[in-house]
Protein backbone atom coordinates (compact mmCIF):
# COMPACT_ATOMS: atom_id res chain seq x y z
CA UNK A 1 0.00 0.00 0.00
CA UNK A 2 1.32 3.66 -0.90
CA UNK A 3 1.12 6.27 1.84
CA UNK A 4 1.11 9.87 0.55
CA UNK A 5 2.20 12.47 2.65
CA UNK A 6 -0.85 15.65 2.79
CA UNK A 7 0.51 18.90 2.25
CA UNK A 8 -1.07 21.96 3.28
CA UNK A 9 -1.23 25.21 2.11
CA UNK A 10 -0.74 28.15 3.74
CA UNK A 11 -1.46 31.75 3.06
CA UNK A 12 1.36 34.04 2.53
CA UNK A 13 0.30 37.90 3.21
CA UNK A 14 1.21 40.52 0.75
CA UNK A 15 2.14 43.42 3.05
CA UNK A 16 5.42 42.33 3.88
CA UNK A 17 8.83 44.33 3.51
CA UNK A 18 10.67 42.19 0.73
CA UNK A 19 11.85 42.91 -2.35
CA UNK A 20 9.16 44.84 -4.96
CA UNK A 21 8.78 41.55 -6.79
CA UNK A 22 6.71 39.37 -4.36
CA UNK A 23 3.88 42.35 -4.98
CA UNK A 24 0.88 41.84 -6.15
CA UNK A 25 0.55 41.79 -9.60
CA UNK A 26 -2.35 44.23 -10.08
CA UNK A 27 -2.08 47.75 -8.42
CA UNK A 28 -5.08 48.91 -10.18
CA UNK A 29 -7.93 49.38 -7.90
CA UNK A 30 -11.34 47.36 -8.12
CA UNK A 31 -14.26 49.00 -7.51
CA UNK A 32 -17.12 46.68 -6.14
CA UNK A 33 -20.35 46.53 -7.54
CA UNK A 34 -23.77 44.32 -6.72
CA UNK A 35 -24.97 41.06 -8.38
CA UNK A 36 -27.90 43.38 -9.09
CA UNK A 37 -26.33 46.61 -10.57
CA UNK A 38 -24.56 43.89 -12.90
CA UNK A 39 -28.04 42.55 -14.15
CA UNK A 40 -29.70 45.89 -14.66
CA UNK A 41 -26.68 46.73 -17.01
CA UNK A 42 -27.14 42.67 -18.69
CA UNK A 43 -30.79 44.15 -18.73
CA UNK A 44 -29.75 47.45 -20.99
CA UNK A 45 -27.47 45.73 -23.18
CA UNK A 46 -30.11 42.94 -23.72
CA UNK A 47 -32.43 45.81 -24.94
CA UNK A 48 -29.77 47.47 -26.62
CA UNK A 49 -29.13 44.53 -29.16
CA UNK A 50 -32.62 43.80 -29.61
CA UNK A 51 -33.60 46.71 -30.46
CA UNK A 52 -30.97 47.52 -32.87
CA UNK A 53 -31.85 46.90 -36.35
CA UNK A 54 -28.18 46.16 -37.50
CA UNK A 55 -27.73 43.66 -35.01
CA UNK A 56 -30.82 41.44 -35.52
CA UNK A 57 -29.52 41.53 -39.58
CA UNK A 58 -26.14 40.19 -38.69
CA UNK A 59 -27.02 37.79 -35.66
CA UNK A 60 -30.42 37.35 -35.70
CA UNK A 61 -33.08 37.61 -32.75
CA UNK A 62 -31.14 37.79 -29.26
CA UNK A 63 -33.39 34.88 -27.53
CA UNK A 64 -31.55 34.44 -24.25
CA UNK A 65 -28.67 35.10 -21.51
CA UNK A 66 -27.37 31.58 -21.76
CA UNK A 67 -24.37 32.52 -18.86
CA UNK A 68 -22.73 34.89 -16.89
CA UNK A 69 -19.67 34.86 -17.08
CA UNK A 70 -18.51 37.71 -15.03
CA UNK A 71 -19.06 41.81 -14.25
CA UNK A 72 -17.27 44.33 -12.08
CA UNK A 73 -16.53 47.69 -12.48
CA UNK A 74 -12.77 48.79 -13.81
CA UNK A 75 -12.83 52.24 -13.03
CA UNK A 76 -15.24 54.22 -11.25
CA UNK A 77 -18.68 55.03 -12.73
CA UNK A 78 -18.74 51.91 -15.32
CA UNK A 79 -19.71 48.84 -14.97
CA UNK A 80 -18.20 46.01 -17.30
CA UNK A 81 -20.17 42.96 -18.09
CA UNK A 82 -19.54 39.53 -19.91
CA UNK A 83 -22.06 36.96 -20.91
CA UNK A 84 -23.18 34.33 -23.43
CA UNK A 85 -25.86 34.78 -25.40
CA UNK A 86 -28.37 33.31 -27.88
CA UNK A 87 -29.01 34.42 -31.14
CA UNK A 88 -31.58 32.73 -33.93
CA UNK A 89 -32.13 34.29 -37.57
CA UNK A 90 -35.36 34.97 -39.04
CA UNK A 91 -36.89 32.52 -41.79
CA UNK A 92 -39.74 30.20 -41.98
CA UNK A 93 -38.15 27.56 -39.60
CA UNK A 94 -40.45 24.74 -41.28
CA UNK A 95 -38.95 21.07 -41.54
CA UNK A 96 -38.32 20.28 -45.48
CA UNK A 97 -39.87 17.04 -44.48
CA UNK A 98 -43.27 16.98 -46.40
CA UNK A 99 -46.41 16.05 -45.15
CA UNK A 100 -48.14 12.74 -46.61
CA UNK A 101 -50.51 13.13 -49.53
CA UNK A 102 -49.39 16.43 -50.67
CA UNK A 103 -50.09 18.79 -47.90
CA UNK A 104 -47.57 20.86 -47.80
CA UNK A 105 -44.93 20.94 -45.18
CA UNK A 106 -45.14 20.00 -41.01
CA UNK A 107 -45.15 22.74 -38.84
CA UNK A 108 -42.16 21.36 -37.01
CA UNK A 109 -39.23 24.25 -35.91
CA UNK A 110 -36.13 23.19 -37.68
CA UNK A 111 -33.13 23.39 -34.99
CA UNK A 112 -30.79 25.15 -37.08
CA UNK A 113 -30.23 28.88 -36.98
CA UNK A 114 -29.13 29.42 -33.52
CA UNK A 115 -25.86 30.87 -32.70
CA UNK A 116 -24.27 31.39 -29.30
CA UNK A 117 -22.07 34.44 -29.42
CA UNK A 118 -20.24 36.29 -26.23
CA UNK A 119 -20.96 39.41 -25.33
CA UNK A 120 -18.85 41.86 -23.80
CA UNK A 121 -19.96 45.54 -23.09
CA UNK A 122 -19.69 48.50 -20.70
CA UNK A 123 -22.14 50.54 -19.45
CA UNK A 124 -22.30 53.86 -17.65
CA UNK A 125 -23.44 53.07 -13.91
CA UNK A 126 -25.14 56.68 -13.31
CA UNK A 127 -27.48 56.83 -16.40
CA UNK A 128 -27.65 52.81 -17.65
CA UNK A 129 -26.53 53.89 -21.22
CA UNK A 130 -24.64 51.42 -23.10
CA UNK A 131 -21.12 52.83 -24.02
CA UNK A 132 -19.77 49.89 -25.91
CA UNK A 133 -20.96 46.25 -27.03
CA UNK A 134 -19.48 43.91 -29.00
CA UNK A 135 -20.78 39.91 -29.70
CA UNK A 136 -18.14 37.70 -30.38
CA UNK A 137 -19.00 34.82 -32.60
CA UNK A 138 -17.26 31.63 -32.50
CA UNK A 139 -15.53 32.02 -28.77
CA UNK A 140 -13.27 35.02 -30.54
CA UNK A 141 -12.13 33.37 -33.20
CA UNK A 142 -14.56 34.40 -36.31
CA UNK A 143 -16.30 37.86 -36.42
CA UNK A 144 -17.22 40.13 -34.36
CA UNK A 145 -20.43 42.67 -33.99
CA UNK A 146 -19.84 45.69 -32.53
CA UNK A 147 -22.73 47.84 -31.55
CA UNK A 148 -22.88 51.52 -32.54
CA UNK A 149 -23.72 53.70 -29.73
Amino acid sequence: MIQRDSFEIKAIPFAFSGSPSYAPRSSRPRFKISKKEAQTAINKVVAALKKDKNAKDELGNLQSVNNILGYGSPKPGTIAVRFNASFKKGGMGRSAVPMPFGLGQSEKQEGRGTMVGQVKASVDATTGKVLEASVFRDLGYGRAFNLKV
